[in-house]
């Protein structure tokens, strides 16, 4: 027994229905090409992070780490450093993260 209906009137029904979903399908593969294409174009472009990074306190005015780059106990208000700054912080008495350990990276131990 066939699963298709028999007459013509039905199978151009189906036809039509079948047309309407490959397109959407379509248009939905096309989306999600898009949506791939925009995420890899965004993790390519990304700059690179940071090497240093000083933590900020909630005032936002007194630093109260420095991180290496990429530390996850990094806050969020943290800001990238160069090597010059990481360093003349440590000097000036910010501490240095207890995980990351940048003054001996730096070369700046007490």
């Amino acid at each position: 027994m066939s699963e298709l209906p028999p007459d013509l009137p039905r199978l151009r029904t189906l036809e039509t229905w079948l047309v309407l979903s490959l397109d959407r399908v379509r248009r939905k593969i096309a989306e999600a090409e898009r949506q791939e294409a925009e995420k890899q174009r965004g993790e390519r472009d990304r700059p690179p992070a940071p090497d240093w990074l000083i933590e900020m306190g909630l005032s936002g005015r007194a630093p109260v780490y420095v991180h290496v780059g990429g530390c996850h106990l990094a806050g969020k208000r943290s800001r990238g450093v160069t090597d010059d700054q990481a360093r003349r912080a440590l000097w000036e008495q910010v501490p240095a993260c207890p995980h990351c350990n940048p003054d001996g990276v730096l070369g700046v131990l007490d």
